[in-house]
């Protein structure tokens, strides 16, 4: 077995430094929703998933993929959402084992809300500091570090509501 390709100085740096960047934006983007409106980012994620969603409903199983979570952990984040009336569960039609998670009015309303601030921290943590830089290029790289894994629910669709996603 030969030996790997060690990385150059260049690659090195992009990878301690995409990194430290990943992490930090998450964090940024975090303490940005829990500050201005009382919600995790992850919370907002299910919210916003479930927003593209045909009625507004995904399996409890499709949306921890689509929110890169375990099972029990999209359970407990459900829960929670769940205790403030922003999504209910059902029974998944033709299978009694199965969960749906359904976002409600208010869960809808509570997305649109937050939209507004988690735009601007988006934009003051990410895309100020990438001007200049080719970004359909760098989704592509993105796209392909990724992979092709399919994705559960189509995020340029709407069908709920007028929230948009990001």
């Amino acid at each position: 077995m030969a030996s790997p390709t060690p990385l150059s100085t260049e690659e090195e740096a992009l990878l301690r430094s995409m990194g430290h960047a990943m992490k930090l934006l998450l964090r940024a983007f975090d303490a940005d929703l829990v500050r201005e409106h009382g919600m995790s980012q992850t919370e907002y994620d299910v919210l916003r998933h479930l927003s593209e969603a045909p009625d507004c409903t995904i399996r409890l199983s499709h949306l921890a993929g689509a929110c890169q979570q375990s099972l029990s952990g999209i359970s407990r984040t459900v829960g929670r959402l769940e205790s403030t009336g922003l999504v209910r569960r059902e029974h998944a039609p033709n299978d009694a084992r199965g969960f749906n998670a359904v976002l409600t009015a208010a869960g809808l309303a509570r997305l649109e809300e937050a939209w507004p601030g988690h735009l601007s921290s988006v934009r003051r943590h990410l895309f100020d500091k990438l001007e200049g830089v080719d970004l359909a290029v760098l989704a592509a790289a993105f796209d392909r570090i990724g992979g092709d894994c399919p994705a559960d629910v189509d995020p340029g669709s709407s069908a709920c509501g007028e929230a948009t996603g990001d």
